[in-house]
């Protein structure tokens, strides 16, 4: 259940879970749609030190932990980009993904005043994003073979 997971605010110290997670989740779902370059830039993208210099950069992450293990991870770049959710197998389809994406939002709007955020989907987490308000902004891109949907949410001010 999801009612006992707590989100935090993730550290270097966080950063080899966190690759391992994202790494398994990304061959399973994200890797076999990609050419084998495509894949091993993306895969090379999540390394242990790849984390650890992005948290220590303008990434912002959290994880969701429960019982000592990692069940998902939200991050966003700059305060506007939406560049990590990935939620383990075992806690989809429970509300995870939305909660950690609020979570990452709240604290863009909160040190920025962000409106307007983006974020380029696999294409099998279309759906996920369309249901948290994002919409496709432009077609399918092909980037040394890792294949994206750019998506864009706007959010209203709030005055």
């Amino acid at each position: 259940m999801t009612n006992d997971i707590v989100i935090r605010r993730a550290t270097t110290d966080d950063a080899q879970r966190i690759s391992e997670l994202i790494t398994t989740l990304s061959r399973e779902h994200i890797a076999c749609d990609l050419s084998p370059e495509g894949s091993e830039r993306l895969l090379d993208s999540m390394s242990v030190d790849s984390i650890r210099s992005f948290i220590n950069s303008e990434f912002r992450y959290f994880v969701a932990e429960t019982g000592g293990a990692i069940a998902g991870v939200v991050a966003t770049r700059d305060d506007q980009h939406l560049y990590h959710l990935f939620v383990d197998n075992q806690f989809q389809r429970q509300g995870l993904a939305r909660r950690l994406w609020q979570v990452a939002h709240e604290a863009c709007v909160s040190a920025s005043g962000t409106r307007v955020f983006t974020v380029n989907s696999s294409r099998n987490a279309v759906a996920v994003y369309e249901r948290f308000g994002f919409v496709r902004h432009g077609e399918p891109q092909n980037v040394g073979g890792v294949i994206f949907v750019p998506m864009k949410l706007t959010t209203p001010s709030v005055d």
